[in-house]
């Protein structure tokens, strides 16, 4: 199948990032010195070409954010100097054509599902692919395009090649068309609105210059289409970009990686191992394959690997002969990278080769394959020209960080007691929000810790990524403090669950962002009120309520935004303890506890200003103290909920005595004494009791009662252990010093339980055998 001009139509299908493509672009446009020269590409930035002509070092891309509310969504379109359409943009503009894009701007809704817009779209119809690489003997789509296309372009006439991969670009687009068929949907795909929209560009251009060639390059799987469209589309002018605000959708050029352009990295880019076509573009294949030998063995030296002149030797020669086996006339990058393993490694290997099928390096890869993945990646780094623009963002971060002097330093020691220096926290904060690489934390306080330190340390460091990171944040708004705040609502309202929730509301108020919006403050609140455990919403609520009482390191104190979280966990907590409280039989749990205290805590601090019910809390917490099937632990904090809060304690005598067996009354009282502490030391009656249910237990009762009466006196520091030491010595009436007994040594308790073990089971043993007078 040749070029099917349609008039002075010519339609170049490529595989996007493919030298092969891109020189056949360059023919082109030196051969036919068209008058147009169309590419697939965002036609939004039509107006900015000349963005693209000032002088930057590759790859760039154009970078689109979509906001749409409070969430957003990127998508690139990424370029390098063997780029098809790159080459299509610059030569023709130096042949004197009029260069355009004609594809749809990334926000349109055909890319929402798009992150890349030179993805493969082979990758979509594995099956024919799958038919190609069995009937050529190849592995993978990689492999095969390599054997039918890159190889071999040099040695092989423009015409020749054209139509090698015309036809195959055709059966792909067949095998599509074919699924579609049956059953015929309803609504035309993304391909086909995108299909539709290029070739009403196509009209236009073959009608305004009806005696000049036109010269469309876009990818192989649209070419079908694009040349039955055309022919009968009557358009004349070229089409607008569907309309949407200016505010919710920007575009940039960025500067772009090999690393990101990767398929090893996880981009499904048209070509993995970029630097190994960069060489090729440059050098040809067998030099592009003998500079990256040398290249492996360069960086597996470094890395102290013993690798001599022999194995360099074994290795060219290897791809040599691999390529001769499989047909090639110069090795491949498959061949080039098997000869390298069959001469470097020794070893069996624990992971599959990653290029015998597009895949990212799996953890276990030998370091050698790693190390030659590494090499065939690449790790060139695009710059803009000085004079591209850039988004207002970058300039506020740039200010901003000078204002405080966050320019150019290794590493930053803050004072948060100092507004200047709180103020410069935040901004680091902001950007370490937007995930701007260089701003790491390495110590300071966590709003979720309560912690106390009041200093922050900050690792500065220039990275690469940086500018581009900025300019892709710049999306979510014109300042670091708005964009910080859009990202932040974006996370509470991403649907990952509570933890992901609790985050975002610690960030922001390290970020010292207060205002953030009502939609985002019910997000927040229908994430926490959808919690579906007792412990992590607990521990909201108590990181929560401390921040809201008592911060003013940070400056969160009395915050509305809190305020809304405190609120909708109360309610939600009341709710699950009680519907949930355990069984009966169960240890204590201290994170649960500590969810019921926490709790107690917002009726004792903000019931009032807060509008929180303490009737309510106080009739659940009454029906778990008196529910026999909940936990013991449960029924114990629920009833010293009711006694912080001033409930009558009359009965508290009584409700100890019947707190249950001794398996079961160390979990009640660790509910107890986390609850009502205090109120336990104050009540005269309390130790009595408990020292008559202890005294009453037989040995064996007591080893058994032991390990949770620890755990529940636990709750006493260490002074009020010592108060509690002094009324057992007033109890048996002896004279001592209290703190003997709360220290360790030969009076330790577990000692003396073991000890008292030892003696209940010689005490069985002479009972079993007789031996009792």
């Amino acid at each position: 199948m040749s070029e099917q001009p349609i008039g002075n139509l010519t339609v170049i299908g490529v595989r996007h990032h493919s030298p092969a493509c891109a020189g056949l672009v360059r023919e082109a446009i030196e051969r036919l010195r068209p008058a147009h020269v169309l590419i697939e590409g965002p036609s939004d930035m039509n107006d900015r070409i000349g963005e693209f002509l000032l002088g930057h070092e590759l790859p760039v891309a154009v970078f689109t954010s979509v906001r749409d509310g409070m969430t957003a969504r990127g998508s690139w379109s990424p370029f390098c100097e063997y780029s098809p359409e790159w080459v299509a943009l610059t030569d023709g503009t130096r042949a004197g054509a009029e260069v355009r894009f004609i594809d749809l701007p990334a926000w349109d809704p055909a890319f929402l599902t798009l992150t890349n817009r030179y993805a493969d779209a082979e990758l979509r119809f594995t099956q024919v692919v799958a038919d190609l690489c069995r009937q050529f003997g190849m592995d993978n789509l990689d492999s095969l395009w390599d054997h039918l296309a890159e190889i071999e372009a040099s040695d092989t006439p423009a015409a020749e090649l054209t139509e090698r991969l015309n036809t195959y670009f055709d059966l792909v687009r067949t095998a599509s068309d074919a699924d579609r068929a049956e059953p015929a949907p309803d609504e035309p795909t993304s391909d086909e609105i995108r299909e539709r929209y290029m070739a009403r560009w196509i009209s236009a251009a073959l009608r305004q210059s009806p005696d000049r060639p036109v010269l469309v390059v876009c990818g192989g799987f649209h070419r079908p289409a694009l040349l039955r469209l055309a022919a009968s589309y009557p358009y004349a002018e070229w089409p607008t970009p569907t309309p949407i605000d200016a505010e919710s959708a920007v575009s940039y050029l960025v500067p772009y990686s090999f690393k990101r352009l990767d398929a090893f990295d996880g981009y499904q880019s048209g070509m993995p191992s970029p630097e190994y076509y960069q060489r090729l573009w440059d050098l040809g294949p067998r030099a592009a394959a003998t500079a990256l030998t040398e290249e492996v063995v360069q960086r597996l030296r470094k890395r102290k690997q013993r690798v001599s002149t022999a194995d360099l030797i074994a290795a060219r020669v290897t791809g040599e002969g691999l390529a001769a086996v499989r047909g090639h006339r110069h090795p491949a990058r498959a061949d080039l990278l098997d000869g390298l393993v069959s001469a470097l490694v020794e070893e069996a290997l624990d992971q599959p080769l990653p290029w015998t099928g597009r895949r990212a390096l799996a953890p276990g890869t030998h370091p050698a394959v790693v190390e030659m993945v590494a090499a065939l990646s690449g790790d060139q780094v695009g710059r803009l020209h000085a004079d591209t623009p850039l988004p207002p963002l970058v300039h506020d971060a740039e200010a901003e960080l000078e204002r405080h002097g966050l320019t150019g330093q290794n590493s930053v020691t803050l004072d948060l007691t100092v507004a200047d220096e709180r103020d410069a926290s935040r901004l680091l904060h902001r950007l370490r929000v937007l995930r701007i690489p260089g701003y790491d934390r390495v110590s300071g306080p966590d709003p979720a810790a309560e912690d106390s330190t009041f200093t922050e340390e900050w690792r500065i460091t220039a990275e690469q990524d940086r500018l581009a990171a900025l300019i892709e944040a710049g999306g979510y708004g014109p300042t670091v403090e708005l964009a910080a705040t859009a990202r932040l609502g974006e996370h509470v309202r991403s649907g990952g669950g509570l933890e992901v929730s609790a985050r975002a509301l610690f960030d922001a108020v390290l970020c010292g962002i207060e205002d953030l919006s009502a939609e985002v403050l019910t997000a927040l609140a229908m994430s926490v009120g959808g919690g579906k455990e007792v412990e992590p919403l607990g521990e909201v609520l108590a990181a929560v309520l401390g921040l809201w009482r008592h911060d003013r390191l940070l400056d969160a104190q009395q915050s509305a935004t809190l305020g809304t979280v405190i609120v909708v966990a109360v309610d939600r907590l009341l709710w699950l303890v009680e519907s949930a409280p355990g069984s009966p039989g169960s240890p204590a749990q201290p994170r649960r506890i500590a969810a019921v205290r926490a709790v107690r805590d917002a009726m004792r601090h903000a019931a009032s200003r807060l509008g929180l019910d303490p009737v309510r809390a106080l009739e659940v917490m009454a029906r778990i103290a008196d529910n026999a099937e909940a936990g013991a632990d449960m029924r114990g904090a629920a009833f010293g909920f009711g006694w912080s809060l001033g409930s009558p304690s009359s009965d508290a005598e009584r409700t100890i005595r019947a707190a249950g067996t001794p398996a079961s009354l160390g979990d009640w009282l660790s509910g107890l004494f986390a609850l009502a502490r205090e109120q336990c030391l104050q009540e005269a009656s309390v130790l009595p009791v408990l020292n008559d249910l202890v005294t009453a237990m037989t040995d064996r009762d007591v080893l058994v009662a032991l390990p949770a009466l620890r755990q529940a006196f636990a709750y006493f520091p260490p002074r009020e252990r010592e108060t509690i030491a002094g009324q057992v010595l007033r109890l048996y009436g002896v004279e001592g010093s209290a703190r003997s007994l709360v220290r360790g040594g030969a009076d330790d308790p577990i000692a003396l339980a073991r000890g008292r073990e030892l003696d209940s089971h010689v005490q069985a043993v002479l009972e079993r055998e007789g031996l009792l007078r």
